[in-house]
């Protein structure tokens, strides 16, 4: 009977609600990538490119160690990609300055242009979706997300962002 009861309260478990969302994550997620996709393909880049180029230019002085353990991919799949964005010029990386063996990433401005042509068009689909959901819908899917990551990666979003309604405490 708990189980009934459940299921009134929380309709959005139900299984079809359930299949509707990964149907729906499919299909936003096609469509997140594909503008980024087509530019890419200019430079015959891929998704993995991306990734880097998205989270060097995130985290500017990153760390190989650090993007690895974010990306986690292995050494070899990212040298692939980082020795190409490196030869070509996206990025750029330096010495440690504490520990000389460390490799610290950052992009260049060539590198910072194309971040900027390829989240361009992934933010304005964020913000033309979050103007049409509305704040708490936006907490509301930011919620979802936490809860769909690991703990820790969860930790690197201990709060909402600047701006963000208040009350979100991510988790």
């Amino acid at each position: 009977m708990a189980d009934v009861k459940s299921e009134a309260i929380q309709p959005f478990l139900r299984e079809e609600e359930v299949r509707q969302a990964i149907e729906l994550l499919f299909f936003a997620y096609r469509d997140f990538t594909a503008e980024p996709d087509a530019i890419l393909a200019k430079w015959k880049f891929g998704r993995a490119h991306h990734r880097v180029i998205y989270f060097v230019g995130r985290h500017p002085q990153i760390s190989v160690t650090e993007l690895l353990a974010i990306l986690r991919i292995t050494k070899q799949s990212l040298s692939r990609v980082l020795g190409q964005l490196v030869k070509d010029g996206y990025i750029v990386q330096r010495p440690g300055l504490r520990d000389r063996r460390q490799r610290l990433l950052e992009l260049t401005d060539r590198g910072k242009e194309l971040e900027r042509q390829l989240s361009g068009t992934q933010r304005a689909l964020f913000e033309r979706a979050f103007r049409g959901a509305g704040a708490s819908a936006v907490e509301g899917f930011r919620k979802v997300l936490l809860g769909m990551i690991n703990d820790t990666d969860r930790r690197r979003f201990p709060r909402a962002p600047a701006g963000a309604p208040s009350g979100s405490g991510g988790r």
